[in-house]
């Protein structure tokens, strides 16, 4: 391949490895505010369960079902980490993180946007010997 070709298809990769990641963010933002939704939930029926004065009083299940919303929200959040949300909140920056691996092998890397950074080639007259 010549180096206009080699350079035509960089420029392809990257135009659809940011056009990938770009599409991964609304999926990305949606899942980052269900899991804050679910989590202040959570947190806030956490908070009215441990300050309620019955909770010690009853056993553990009974303070679960005088407390419905908490039992809820926990629960749904346990559900979502089962289902993966850890990782489509960061789904972007895991596919960046894998270019990268792959992409160093050709002295080059991206950014987390999926634009590519070419680095310099090494120069293999200035090594040093120890």
């Amino acid at each position: 391949m010549n180096s206009l070709e080699q350079a035509e298809d960089l420029k392809a990769f990257e135009r659809r490895l940011t056009e990938y990641v770009s599409c991964l963010q609304p999926a990305t933002g949606r899942w980052r505010m269900i899991l804050i939704v679910v989590s202040v939930c959570t947190a806030t029926g956490a908070w009215n369960w441990l300050i309620d004065p019955d909770t010690q009083k009853v056993s553990f299940f009974s303070s679960l079902w005088n407390h419905p919303f908490f039992t809820i929200s926990c629960v749904t959040l346990i559900a979502l980490f089962f289902a993966g949300i850890h990782k489509r909140v960061v789904a972007p920056s895991i596919i960046a993180a894998r270019c990268r691996t792959v992409l160093a092998e050709y002295n080059m890397s991206c950014d987390d946007t999926g634009k590519l950074i070419l680095k310099p080639r090494p120069n293999p007259h200035s090594k040093t010997f120890a």
